[in-house]
């Protein structure tokens, strides 16, 4: 399960997709009183276990990606886990199966590499003295990950939007393999 934000909900329908980032020390499951949160082996954090959630909120403020989501009436958190269902029977994440854009990719390095040649991966994230190791990735800049291997997100909060175009490489039929 992933959320979306608004960008200026006034203005657009324009969105953005919250996923969890599936983090090697998740603060979330760390920070929770019942132990409700658990990592799989293969480092997917899952949603929070329904019979031992007490719905208290420490998740939701603990995450630095702003993932975890308490549903009251149902007195549990819910978030992204991978879709663990598929992905554990080599499928891919429903968001990254029905992207349009592309912007969630589910694959490997080689794919991405082929996919997006001027980008590189990185997966650590700098929130103020604290780095954040995750085992999703995020796109940067090739040269920009070459001089810095981290994303300081805290440095980009004042940061000024850049007039600037985009170019995207559109593959023939993305959704060729797609197992739904």
């Amino acid at each position: 399960m992933i959320h979306l934000e608004y960008v200026v909900r006034a203005h657009s329908v324009q969105t953005v997709p919250v996923v969890c980032m599936h983090c090697e020390q998740p603060t979330c499951a760390e920070v929770c009183p019942a132990d409700a949160i658990k990592r799989t082996g293969d480092g997917v954090v899952q949603s929070a276990r329904k019979p031992r959630c007490i719905a208290c909120g420490n998740c939701v403020v603990a995450c630095p990606f702003g993932v975890p989501e308490v549903y009251a009436d149902r007195q549990i958190m819910m978030k992204c886990d991978m879709c663990y269902d598929r992905t554990s029977v080599g499928k891919k994440p429903m968001c990254a199966t029905v992207c349009p854009s592309q912007a969630l990719f589910f694959g490997t390095h080689e794919q991405i590499e082929q996919l997006r040649p001027l980008s590189a991966p990185v997966n650590r994230f700098q929130f103020g003295q604290q780095t954040i190791t995750t085992n999703v990735f995020a796109m940067t800049p090739r040269a920009l990950a070459s001089r810095t291997p981290y994303v300081d997100v805290t440095a980009a909060i004042d940061e000024r939007t850049h007039n600037r175009a985009v170019s995207l490489k559109v593959l023939a039929d993305p959704y060729s393999d797609v197992e739904v």
